[in-house]
């Protein structure tokens, strides 16, 4: 998991330097580039194929993937990026409400505290981000819609436990990627087709192209991979609160572009992150198998 936030943190950037593209048909590309680059890694597996207990789940995590994709980028018209970095910290709790709601947390006071702890670090970097740039939080409809998108990704590695502990996914973490990426990838992909002009996909130029061959490689076929392979031996709070290190990676970033805007004010977030992301992993594995089986 702190692979997959130094991989999704170090994504941000590399969005920025694509062109104007329609946001929703670009994710349903490099969801099929993600499952070619998967497909080496299924076809050799015993259960590469979803069986009739299998494939409701993967269509339930592709409609997760969905909805948070497209809840994202419609939101992006309609919130700041302030208000949306801010909502996001509350999936990690989210995820341990559901989980706890379908047995796959147990009740403690431990995992919540970190959680919180977490959860202040990186409102602390959103309030430092805000404080730079002079911007303001606030919540109207685009912060509504995002906080549904934020429940979607809560719920992704929920269902990918659950179905993985009473034995209806498979042991593959790759299968699990492929299919749910598939799944979703089809579902984003109608979405774009019913509001965007995805005719403008052709305007792409080869350097778009190959940045978007490295986001589908690298940005969901291995990020969504090693989420699958956590969750055989981690609770979904516990994967999702490493998402807190995403904007931790994106600051270190920002330092390195420009210099001139480290300071003090992001010392007390950064901190905080730190020290959350160190107590879960001195946690260990407190995830129950909920009578279920290991993957």
């Amino acid at each position: 998991m702190l692979a997959w936030a130094l991989l999704v943190g170090l994504s941000f950037p590399v969005v920025g330097w694509l062109g104007e593209l329609p946001p929703l048909s670009l994710t349903a590309l490099r969801f099929f580039i993600a499952c070619l680059g998967l497909w080496a890694l299924v076809r050799r597996a015993p259960e590469r194929w979803p069986g009739r207990r299998a494939l409701p789940w993967f269509a339930a995590m592709g409609a997760c993937l969905a909805g948070f994709f497209g809840a994202m980028f419609w939101a992006a018209h309609h919130a700041t990026a302030l208000s949306m970095s801010t909502l996001y910290v509350s999936v990690p709790l989210l995820a341990y409400g559901m989980g706890l709601a379908v047995g796959v947390e147990r009740l403690a006071w431990r995992l919540p505290a970190i959680l919180a702890l977490g959860a202040l670090g990186a409102l602390g970097l959103a309030a430092a981000e805000a404080w730079q740039r002079g911007g303001a939080w606030r919540f109207g409809t685009g912060e509504a819609v995002f906080f549904l998108g934020c429940l979607c990704s809560a719920l992704y590695p929920v269902l990918s436990r659950r179905g993985l502990v009473s034995g209806r996914l498979p042991a593959s973490a790759a299968v699990r990627t492929f299919w749910s990426l598939a799944l979703g990838g089809v579902l984003v992909g109608a979405l774009g087709l019913a509001v965007e002009p995805v005719i403008r996909l052709a305007t792409m130029s080869g350097r778009d192209a190959l940045l978007i061959v490295y986001l589908g490689l690298g940005s969901s076929a291995l990020t969504f991979w090693l989420m699958q392979r956590a969750t055989s031996v981690l609770g979904p709070a516990s994967i999702t609160a490493y998402g807190y290190l995403v904007p931790f990676v994106s600051m270190l970033w920002l330092f390195v572009e420009t210099p001139s805007r480290l300071g003090w004010v992001w010392l007390p977030g950064a901190a905080l992150v730190v020290l959350a992301t160190g107590l879960l992993l001195a946690r260990g594995d407190d995830a129950p198998e909920a009578g279920g089986r290991r993957g």
